[in-house]
């Protein structure tokens, strides 16, 4: 997909905040310094539309980013960041949780994982409750430009098995520094946009 158009329209933490066209939505889930900002700056073909940072924690709220005036990139606070208070960390999972359980438009929820390591237990947690939902997932393992090539089929047997994916469930290989992945992952959204 060619991205002409891409903003931040709204940064949420309540339903009554949610925009109200009713357009598709793609939610990014991971694990806090996953790569989510970055993927989703690589997909669009801009910089720092979404802010990245080298330090974890930094998106507190829903970020809903409009592409292409067609769908929604939803940006979700990072899971297992430990220098965030427990009640604000509940106060997140709350807000994100009620997200992914009543929005109609979610079409899809694209959840990162290191690929360079074995799943988190957090990793693994989100994956199951997802499942649980019956949630539809694309797993990305990020930062493939950190590994050999030759070694992308290891590890992605580690997540596979780590996070007992459902065989259904896809698993896609990027790298937002060297862009490996790209078109994968853009084919795998393009069914939840139209």
């Amino acid at each position: 997909m060619k991205v002409n158009q891409a903003e931040l329209k709204i940064s949420a933490v309540a339903i009554s905040q949610y925009p109200e066209d009713k357009l598709p939505e793609i939610a990014l889930v991971g694990r806090s310094n996953v790569g989510k900002s970055s993927l989703i700056n690589r997909l669009i073909g801009r910089k720092s539309l979404v802010r990245t940072s080298s330090n974890p924690g930094k998106t507190q709220t829903l970020n809903f980013y409009l592409i292409n005036e067609l769908f929604y990139f939803v940006d979700l606070p990072g899971y297992g960041y430990a220098r965030v208070s427990k009640a604000e960390r509940s106060r997140w999972a709350k807000f994100i949780e009620e997200y992914l359980m009543v929005r109609e438009q979610l079409g899809v929820v694209v959840m990162l994982t290191d690929l360079r390591h074995p799943p988190t237990k957090d990793d693994i947690a989100m994956y199951q409750w997802l499942k649980y939902y019956d949630l539809p997932v694309i797993v990305v393992g990020t930062k493939a430009d950190k590994i050999p090539r030759g070694k992308w089929e290891l590890h992605k047997k580690q997540l596979k098995t780590g996070l007992e994916l459902v065989s259904t469930d896809k698993l896609l290989t990027f790298s937002a520094v060297k862009g490996y992945g790209f078109d994968e992952v853009w084919k795998e959204l393009m069914p939840y946009i139209n």
